[in-house]
């Protein structure tokens, strides 16, 4: 197959990708890939690279596939690093086309415009693949690849740059056909010691990590036939319906779950990886008894020991195990559900006010909607927790940790999913980051509602500084007049400033065919009963 340049070969194989929006910013040296993009696909022109990553990256999530993001060379590569570090640590499959410099003067180091030194070498230390487009009969090849990790678990971002003179150049192409990556197995042995564990158990429980999201009706066959209580991760969320009685959710380290696991005869883990946040800094104790999947063999045992590491697809290993599925004894399985209960009531109480807010949210939203967040209270101490989620595709939010990336986020989700509506949690200082994609938000109109909590700056180092340290430092922000803001980029504004105003806003918002922009103030919402801080370890407090 033959194209006249860069840019048409690049929609051919975003076609080939199910991949029809794209993200990023034009600049001399991807020109022609934006321009076919363009014309043939959907290209939106957002504000910053950074944010051209995050939505792609969001947009790849709520479609369970690969989103495509289109930077510049040098410094605008270098905008989306941040980005893709959180790609790579959540292992979403994005494909970041940059820009180079002209093939001939590559490496030259002559301060041709937005030449960088080693660019490649940047890329390499963010990204699960990167290359270099070395002709235009092997462009396609090398995206074809690069698209190929990106997807192959256990994932991550994949970046090609991309010489401006051979964008431009006409390209031939010969799409390869690729086999499909041998996927591990566990020995006979091993599953058979794991299955007479899960026979014998009495009390077993389930935890659900990302990697679960990839065997959901294998998990909630287990479930059914063990009656096992399931934990989750933040992102093993969905894996199975949070309105499930069995589904206790991402509560492992609240003292009830903790009850739970010190009496339990069994603990199977399934693609998580343990993090600091949701092991209370590595101080959770898991039961003894440990079966451990994930297909990344280093990821077993890596973090807690386990007695049966089982390497392989995690929806093969739960279909392989099920015949050896026993139930449990009827009252652990009431116990489940008590815990179920009790762990969501303590929190709906704790949060105070805010509570109205997580009710009429779950109340105005369909059952099918994304619901990004970005790091901020709210998110931290109730989104990522007691908002339900019945879809892992519905669950956006930065698991690298990273502030700012929860509108770019919902941008590439909501246009990703234009029938349902999507909803992102965002804080004044995190919004801050990039304030600018509100002009793209502006732009491309969305069913989006923007729930912008406003505290006047980073509340959770705020509460940390406040209860360990006499003085702030850097944490009070100044905070724009959210409803002129919103004005001055043509996007309705509603406001909640007391608990009954969250139905209606609510409502009101998530009801509308575009985006809006809904400030919640906190001051006049009144706190929380206990603030919220972090799981992080101060040195001698």
């Amino acid at each position: 197959m033959r194209y006249d340049n860069g840019g048409d070969l690049l929609v051919a194989v975003l076609r080939e990708l199910d991949i029809d929006t794209v993200f990023g910013i034009v600049s001399v040296h991807n020109l022609p890939l934006v321009e076919a993009v363009d014309r043939e696909l959907r290209f939106v022109p957002v504000r910053h690279e950074a944010t051209a990553v995050n939505a792609a990256d969001a947009y790849g999530r709520a479609r369970g596939g690969i989103g495509c993001a289109l930077t510049s060379t040098g410094t605008g590569a270098g905008n989306a690093a941040g980005s893709l570090i959180e790609a790579l640590s959540a292992g979403t499959a994005v494909l970041h086309v940059t820009g180079q410099v002209e093939s001939r003067y590559l490496g030259g180091g002559r301060g041709y415009i937005h030449e960088t030194k080693d660019q490649l070498g940047m890329l390499t230390a963010v990204s699960a693949y990167a290359a270099t487009v070395p002709s235009a009969a092997d462009a396609g090849r090398v995206l074809r690849r690069a698209a190929h990790t990106a997807r192959t678990a256990p994932g991550g971002p994949a970046s090609v740059e991309w010489p401006i003179d051979l964008q431009y150049a006409a390209q031939t192409d010969a799409a390869a056909e690729r086999t499909a990556p041998a996927v591990p197995t566990p020995a006979a042995d091993q599953l058979a010691a794991a299955g007479a564990l899960l026979t014998s158990s009495r009390r077993p429980l389930i935890w659900a990590g990302g990697g679960a999201t990839r065997a959901r009706t294998a998990l909630a066959d287990l479930l059914a036939a063990t009656g096992a209580g399931l934990l989750t991760s933040n992102s093993g969320r969905g894996a199975v319906p949070e309105d499930h009685p069995q589904v206790i959710g991402n509560f492992a380290t609240t003292p009830p779950a903790r009850a739970l696991l010190a009496d339990a005869d069994l603990l199977l883990t399934i693609g998580t990886h343990f993090r600091f946040n949701e092991t209370a800094d590595y101080t959770l104790e898991l039961p003894a008894a440990h079966v451990q999947i994930d297909l990344d063999a280093a990821a077993l045992g890596r973090v807690y020991a386990t007695r049966h590491p089982l390497n392989g697809d995690a929806a093969d290993v739960l279909a392989a195990l099920l015949p050896h599925a026993a139930p449990a004894e009827p009252a652990w399985t009431d116990r489940v559900a008590a815990v179920r209960a009790q762990v969501r009531a303590t929190l709906h109480d704790a949060i105070g006010p805010q509570a109205a807010l997580c009710d009429a949210l779950r109340a105005a939203l369909p059952r099918a909607a994304v619901v990004a967040r970005d790091v901020t209270i709210p998110s931290s101490s109730w989104g990522n927790r007691l908002l339900e989620l019945y879809d892992p595709r519905d669950n956006v939010f930065p698991r690298g940790g990273g502030i700012g990336q929860g509108l770019g986020m919902g941008i590439g989700a909501a246009l990703a999913r234009p029938e349902n509506p999507t909803v992102v949690l965002a804080g004044d200082g995190g919004l801050a980051v990039h304030l600018g994609e509100l002009l793209t938000l502006a732009q491309e109109r969305p069913r989006l509602t923007l729930l912008v909590f406003n505290d006047g700056g980073y509340g959770v180092l705020r509460n940390m500084q406040d209860a360990h340290r006499e003085r702030r430092s850097g944490v009070d922000l100044t905070t724009p007049d959210f409803e002129r803001l919103a004005g001055a980029c043509g996007l309705p504004y509603l406001r909640i400033a007391a608990e009954e105003h969250a139905a209606p806003v609510l409502a009101e918002a998530v009801g509308s065919d575009g985006p809006v922009l809904v400030e919640v103030d906190l001051t006049a919402l009144g706190p929380m009963k206990n603030p919220f801080t972090p799981p992080v370890k101060i040195p001698g407090q």
